[in-house]
């Protein structure tokens, strides 16, 4: 095993650091849930005559949540 390859199986993976983070503050994630959700094509009956109510669709369309 080469040295580069020693300090790579040693280093703390990125997952590593999350829990790290996790345990010792607060930790704000922004990703695309919207984006993701509209790319499912949800109709306007999906949200209840309630349009880009996002949360509505854990009652109405759970298998939208799911896939996303």
């Amino acid at each position: 095993m080469t040295a580069r390859e020693k300090a790579q199986a040693t280093a703390p993976t990125r997952a590593d650091a999350l829990r790290e983070a996790l345990a010792s503050r607060v930790v704000v994630a922004d990703g695309a849930m919207g984006t993701m959700i509209q790319a499912q094509d949800p109709t306007l009956e999906d949200f209840e005559q309630l349009e880009g109510c996002n949360e509505i669709l854990n009652v109405t369309r759970p298998d939208i949540i799911r896939t996303v």
